[in-house]
């Protein structure tokens, strides 16, 4: 053995576990050993293998981490569903002030109202004052682009 290139070797290093303080004896480099946990309070050797030994509040985080990606899923779901909601009003599809202003004094101001409309055929929702083929057109992509399912009219009028 080389002389001085070896660490100092305790024969009776004192071991002391931080969960539930035993202590014992052991050999090692250095003479005071600090360990989390040991046999006698690992769930695995004293048979609790449903405690969950939280480290730092480790357990904490991950549940914390659950819970954010849970609200975010959930939020994502109920924009999902709000983007093609029935009660969505007319004005938020980005329509010329023309269409929008004849819907609205026809008393269709929500989606709803106008694919209730839709579904009586294209020749009722053409007989509003003021909407004319090419708002038909426009409104009937936007809505398709929104994720909508328009009713199948069997008229289509001649132009």
């Amino acid at each position: 053995m080389k002389q001085g290139i070896h660490p100092t070797y305790y024969p009776d290093a004192k071991v002391t576990c931080a969960s539930c303080g035993t202590t014992w004896t052991t050999g090692s480099t250095k003479q005071e050993i600090r360990v989390e946990t040991c046999s006698n309070c690992h769930p695995f050797f004293t048979g609790e293998q449903g405690r969950i030994v939280d480290m730092e509040g480790q357990v904490d985080r991950f549940y914390k981490k659950l819970q954010v990606r849970q609200n975010y899923v959930e939020e994502k779901k109920t924009r999902a569903e709000s983007k093609v909601s029935p009660k969505r009003p007319i004005a938020e599809l980005e329509l010329t002030a023309r269409p929008v202003a004849a819907l609205e004094k026809a008393g269709i101001k929500e989606v709803g109202q106008f694919l209730a409309k839709l579904a009586e055929g294209e020749d009722a929702v053409l007989a509003i004052e003021g909407f004319g083929r090419k708002s038909l057109i426009d409104i009937k992509k936007k809505l398709r682009a929104l994720g909508y399912t328009l009713p199948e009219t069997a008229e289509t009028p001649a132009t």
